[in-house]
């Protein structure tokens, strides 16, 4: 159990640095008073540009995969009897993406966790991610609305991962829960731009 709350702990820290206000402040600014509001990748890419915003996604994306390799590393070396490493990849996955949403440095109030949670599950099961991208790509290029892209890829990848994982139903049933609970939390964070979708003032990034 003390693995089991380091994994939780470790996993939740790592999600929980905040990138994108990092990236605002080294800019001079505070990316939580411009924009959106928000501390994620999107929103730095529209105050800040691509030159702030893609780095900010990059290192989102890191320290999501980065928790769940460090806690299948850390279960692999003491190798408890009650669970596998790859239960413990599940676990510092939720807890990654729910450190990114809730960091208690910003007063809990983190990024919409989608750059996280790709991480973290392509850490996990890296074919259902890419085909999680090529959905989002999708959607994006449709619509070119992010938040939709976003929902979309959220409710579709436990759906992949379900069919994907069906052959073996104790890691895929983890899988599947697990990739529940991300999509639950990404959903969640998407409310606003749910509401501003609703009534027609979500704001698209168009061509140039």
């Amino acid at each position: 159990m003390l693995t089991l709350a380091l994994v939780l702990v470790v996993s939740f820290l790592l999600g929980s640095i905040p990138f994108g206000y990092l990236a605002g402040r080294i800019a001079g600014i505070d990316i939580r008073k411009a924009g959106s509001g928000n501390i994620g990748a999107t929103n730095v890419v529209r105050v800040l540009g691509k030159r702030y915003g893609y780095p900010v996604f990059v290192l989102d994306f890191l320290k999501g995969l980065g928790a769940v390799r460090i806690s299948i590393a850390i279960a692999s070396g003491v190798r408890p009897e009650w669970a596998t490493p790859e239960m413990f990849g599940v676990v510092a996955a939720v807890s990654s993406v729910i450190g990114h949403s809730f960091p208690p440095w910003l007063n809990f109030r983190g990024g919409k966790g989608v750059a996280t949670s790709a991480g973290a599950l392509f850490g996990l099961m890296p074919l259902a991610t890419l085909v999680g991208i090529a959905i989002w790509i999708l959607v994006f290029w449709l619509t070119r609305y992010v938040s939709v892209a976003s929902v979309a890829t959220a409710v579709a990848l436990p759906l992949v991962i379900s069919i994907m994982t069906r052959l073996d139903q104790s890691q895929g049933n983890a899988l599947f829960y697990s990739s529940l609970c991300i999509a639950a939390v990404v959903i969640w964070r998407h409310r606003s731009n749910l509401s501003r979708l609703m009534r027609g003032s979500e704001p698209r990034f168009t061509r140039k």
